[in-house]
């Protein structure tokens, strides 16, 4: 008997993955370190590095969902040993040409392909808003099961309360492209399910032509790494 949840996922996978190859050039010249626009982001950046180099300064860190690259070279500027991940082969090819001395792999956040209990952080900003509700408890597992314990998560996505947008096109080019839209409580609620731990919730309200605001959250795997 064929299961609709795995076809879903292979539609919703292989959709996300379609419109962001066709996009990519585009989307990685408007955003070429779109990070950097704000103190409070580089703040929790930063505050997500030392978490990571609390709980182990050795253990390597996903980038999920890395785009073109600059939050890994971010992270690796800040001292850790940070790489990417995307869906998208097109937009990992224009990272590893934009930051060539770091890793990019092609993947997907459903299904990491590290071994367990070995990150010792994963981040994702604005990746996990393509995921639908059905599908999100198991990318946390699957986070869950990555991280060694202590292991640290940061989130950022566009706050709103279960909104969902489908998009056919963005920068001109036809795309097939979901987009998720979530409270921090919905999000915290779905960590806490999956067995992690939650630290912190921050929401920003929009700024300039903003039509949502931005929220943040830190959560970790339970129990203590040892190096």
């Amino acid at each position: 008997m064929t299961d609709p949840n795995a076809d879903l996922a292979a539609d919703f996978i292989e959709a996300t993955r379609s419109s962001y190859d066709t996009i990519a050039p585009a989307y990685s010249a408007e955003h070429p370190d779109g990070l950097g626009d704000g103190p409070l982001e580089s703040a929790l950046l930063n505050a997500f590095a030392d978490l990571v180099r609390t709980a182990s300064d050795t253990a390597p860190v996903a980038d999920v969902g890395s785009g073109p690259g600059y939050v890994t070279a971010r992270l690796n500027a800040l001292g850790l040993q940070a790489f990417g991940i995307d869906i998208s082969p097109h937009m990992v090819a224009l990272a590893r040409e934009a930051h060539p001395r770091l890793r990019f792999e092609v993947g997907s956040m459903t299904s990491l392909d590290v071994p367990d209990a070995t990150l010792g952080g994963i981040i994702a900003l604005y990746s996990t808003i393509h995921i639908p509700d059905t599908e999100l408890p198991g990318v946390f597992k699957e986070f869950q099961r990555a991280l060694r314990p202590g292991g640290q998560i940061l989130l950022a996505f566009q706050a709103s309360d279960g909104e969902h947008i489908h998009m056919t096109e963005r920068y001109g080019l036809d795309i097939s492209l979901d987009y998720y839209f979530r409270t921090p409580a919905e999000v915290a609620g779905f960590l806490t399910g999956a067995g992690l731990t939650l630290d912190a919730q921050v929401r920003v309200e929009p700024r300039g032509a903003q039509r949502l605001g931005r929220a943040f959250v830190v959560a970790h795997k339970p129990g203590e790494a040892a190096d």
